[in-house]
């Protein structure tokens, strides 16, 4: 459905009108907690499901999500989920795909997606950016990027922190995991390359996460008036000091325990705005490195000094069930301020904050 950028509230759809209908595309990790965050939401109500196997289509949605019945059949047609005339879809695939995007833009679905291709459109490629936004102008539709991190990490929860300084010297947001209890040994070692030898950092990994962060940190600038000259990004290890046992397997002694990739913008010749990720299955490493308990940590330097930690408070062993609910609720979360947006690429800078409706 077109987008409409109306002044009040009283325009935006709820249970009391016609709630959105929304349609949730992939069900992975994340779009399997999106799926039942729609499902359970008072303003909304599952127009389709898109599928990427076919093992999967024809199936209930609420089958694939541990939901009762929903009488919503999973398929793996794009044409299927065009002619829904949904409001919005929730576009969480493996990876980003301009032009299944275009398509659904171009019919008039709004779309909220958890990939980071579009946090800071001004340094999109520029071919890319003009064929999102005619086909936002054709459709009369809006998409918006969003997520835990990047996202709520890197945009919200820093212009919150900033807004009482008058003065920044520098921001940096720390990310840490402790892997020891993930019992996945084909990511760690062979993915992430924990337990092997340290060596060269895989650049293709550094160049992925500077794709996704890099983005939000000059969003983020532009946010606060800081000329972003560069953005620069590196990744390092860090090896066990003794053999260790990790649910995974065994990381000997010498080999790769940490590992941590630092995403930096930078102003006046120096770094103003980072990210940095920090990956750990011990923390009985040969680095001076701090290794944080899982969670975020963002440090403020300005007039008006701030450290804050954002825990995950609850045990390693339920990482896998509950972290995906970060990044799949903010984008549900999202959907009715994108549906009331005019038609364009919208940022964390243009929209109303994200707030939920619970009940």
């Amino acid at each position: 459905m077109r987008s409409s950028a109306l002044p009040d509230s009283e325009s935006r759809p709820s249970t009391a009108q016609r709630p959105y209908r929304v349609v949730q595309w992939a069900t992975g990790n994340i779009g399997t907690r999106a799926l039942r965050g729609v499902l359970t939401h008072p303003d909304m109500t599952l127009a389709g499901l898109y599928v990427h196997s076919p093992d999967k289509a024809g199936r209930d949605a609420g089958e694939l999500c541990g939901a009762g019945t929903t009488g919503v059949r999973a398929t793996c047609d794009v044409g299927d989920i065009i002619d829904l005339d949904a409001d919005c879809v929730l576009y969480m695939p493996r990876a980003f795909d301009p032009e299944t995007v275009v398509r659904l833009l171009s019919a008039g679905a709004n779309v909220v997606t958890t990939c980071g291709q579009l946090h800071h459109p001004a340094s999109m490629d520029p071919g890319l950016r003009r064929e999102i936004e005619n086909a936002c102008v054709l459709g009369g539709a809006s998409i918006h990027s969003t997520g835990s991190s990047p996202g709520f990490i890197t945009e919200a929860v820093p212009l919150v922190l900033s807004s009482i300084q008058r003065r920044l010297d520098r921001l940096a947001i720390d990310e840490y995991a402790d892997l020891s209890q993930r019992d996945s040994p084909a990511i760690l070692f062979d993915v992430m390359g924990f337990g092997q030898p340290p060596g060269e950092f895989d650049q293709r990994r550094v160049d992925h996460v500077a794709g996704s962060f890099g983005p939000s940190l000059r969003l983020l600038a532009d946010a606060l008036g800081i000329g972003i000259e560069t953005v620069s990004a590196a990744g390092e290890v860090a090896a066990a000091r003794a053999r260790t046992a990790i649910a995974a397997g065994t990381i000997e002694a010498g080999t790769v325990a940490a590992q941590r990739i630092t995403v930096s913008a930078h102003a006046a010749g120096r770094p103003v705005l980072s990210f940095r990720a920090t990956w750990y299955c011990t923390t009985e490493i040969a680095a001076d490195w701090h290794l944080g308990d899982t969670g975020w940590h963002v440090s403020v330097v300005g007039d008006a000094p701030l450290e804050v930690d954002l825990r995950f408070p609850f045990p390693l062993s339920r990482m896998a069930e509950t972290s995906p609910g970060y990044t799949a609720n903010r984008a549900v979360n999202a959907v009715p301020v994108v549906c009331a947006a005019a038609p364009g690429i919208h940022t964390t800078l243009d929209l109303p904050s994200v707030v939920p409706v619970l009940g």
